[in-house]
């Protein structure tokens, strides 16, 4: 018997920033309300769950396995297991696909999977030798001890720690970090800054409609912000509304100084977030008296060159609408993570290429132009943010709530992933 697989719900906290409203906010807190809410959004039987499958990148120390974690927090009993996955961006598409692969092949019936990330808290990481003077500190018993060994401390070295998402974003298998790999994209493919400016700007401006509109606030859950839980944050804290191509134009190069053209504002910002979806059996889900938002079709994910790992999507597409029975003119919207503005044009350029598809693909014709009109409708990562171990959800939540609210019927969420990977999933809405 066939097993399909729907979307029941989804939901997430608003995105904001690193450093701005959610920064003192665990990633375990940020988890446990968007999982929380849901569950009491669906007014969901916790017994019936099998499973909290939970995406991070930036495991914190006092919460090595999140997805246990706010699988507790938010009220899952305790016989529920739970676990996290780690597939860099697309982490939390991971925990999405291994729910679908779970629910597919009826080991289970019901699956909570999502993605949760601060990168306000990423933790710094120090040398080996000042990681072991630390140590040593410790074995020490006496304060006079402690005191002598304040002697051999490197004061330059204390000050001087790396930061774990700068180490983590650069790739080890070819030494250059995501920002550069985007700048060999848009030399390789002849895309100008100019070019990646009108685009950032344009995911501006959609956000900002986005939010002046409601179309995002059903996906929506607010934050109250700790110790006094007094501040509210109820929506994304990144889209300009008077974002301009003038005011971004000012900005300098930041990844190669001298002939670069990637910067800060076509790039997509550190961001702290959470995502969370329902996943069911569409029968049990019927039988339970949902009325879900989609079924997912198919997913897949490709690998390619890590120093080219911007054109993820178009090598991961092919395969997830093969899967999926789909061809690409069906889709009617798609999501595709902005990481940098000139890797999305550049995946765009690779779609509608015949040479391209032929070459790297191995296929007969380009896949097809990608119509900006069904692209990132509501704005993307360069203006709602990228938590890295969160954005795979967020991509599949936005696209399932937007073919519901524009009736359209099939859609594709894709992105690119540190080290040479490519995520896909296509969906189908089921209110059409």
């Amino acid at each position: 018997m066939s097993r399909n697989v729907v979307i029941v719900e989804g939901l997430r906290t608003p995105f904001a920033k690193a450093g701005t409203d959610l920064k003192d906010v665990h990633p375990a807190d940020l988890g446990e309300v968007a999982l929380r809410e849901l569950i009491a959004k669906t007014n969901l039987d916790t017994d019936l769950v099998d499973e909290v499958i939970v995406g991070n990148t930036g495991s914190p120390s006092d919460a090595v396995n999140i997805g246990r974690v706010v699988a507790l927090r938010a009220g899952i009993p305790l016989k529920t297991s739970a676990y996290t996955v780690h597939r860099n961006c697309a982490s939390a598409l991971e925990s999405v696909t291994s729910g679908f692969e779970k629910i597919k092949s009826g080991t289970m019936d019901v699956v909570l999977t999502g993605g949760t990330e601060s990168m306000s808290q990423l933790p710094l990481i120090y040398n080996k030798k000042t990681t072991s003077w630390f140590i040593q500190m410790m074995s020490k018993k006496t304060a006079m001890q402690k005191i002598m060994h304040l002697k051999n401390l490197s004061l330059p070295a204390l000050l001087n720690p790396k930061i774990s998402v700068m180490e983590g974003l650069t790739d080890p298998f070819v030494g250059i970090n995501m920002g550069k790999t985007a700048e060999i994209l848009a030399k390789e493919f002849g895309i100008s800054r100019l070019q990646q400016d009108e685009f950032a700007t344009m995911s501006h401006t959609r956000a900002a409609a986005a939010q002046e509109s409601g179309a995002l606030k059903d996906e929506i859950t607010p934050v109250f912000i700790p110790p006094k839980f007094k501040k509210v944050v109820h929506q994304d804290i990144g889209p300009r509304a008077g974002q301009t191509v003038e005011k971004l134009a000012k900005l300098r190069p930041y990844f190669d100084r001298k002939y670069g053209s990637i910067t800060v504002g076509n790039a997509c910002p550190l961001t702290d977030g959470a995502a969370m979806l329902l996943l069911m059996e569409e029968e049990k889900a019927k039988s339970l008296g949902y009325k879900p938002l989609a079924r997912i079709r198919g997913y897949a994910f490709a690998g390619l060159e890590p120093e080219r790992m911007g054109l993820g999507p178009v090598y991961s597409t092919p395969i997830a609408l093969k899967r999926a029975g789909v061809e690409f003119k069906d889709l009617d919207l798609i999501e595709l993570n902005e990481a940098f503005a000139a890797q999305v044009l550049a995946c765009n350029k690779a779609f509608a290429s015949d040479e391209f598809c032929q070459n790297k693909l191995g296929l007969s014709k380009a896949l097809g132009e990608v119509d900006p009109n069904k692209l990132n409708v509501n704005g993307g990562a360069i203006s709602l943010g990228h938590p890295v171990g969160a954005t795979g959800t967020r991509l599949v939540l936005t696209l399932a709530k937007a073919l519901k609210a524009q009736n359209k019927k099939l859609g594709l969420a894709t992105l690119c992933i540190g080290g040479g990977q490519g995520g896909a999933i296509v969906i189908e809405n089921m209110n059409v």
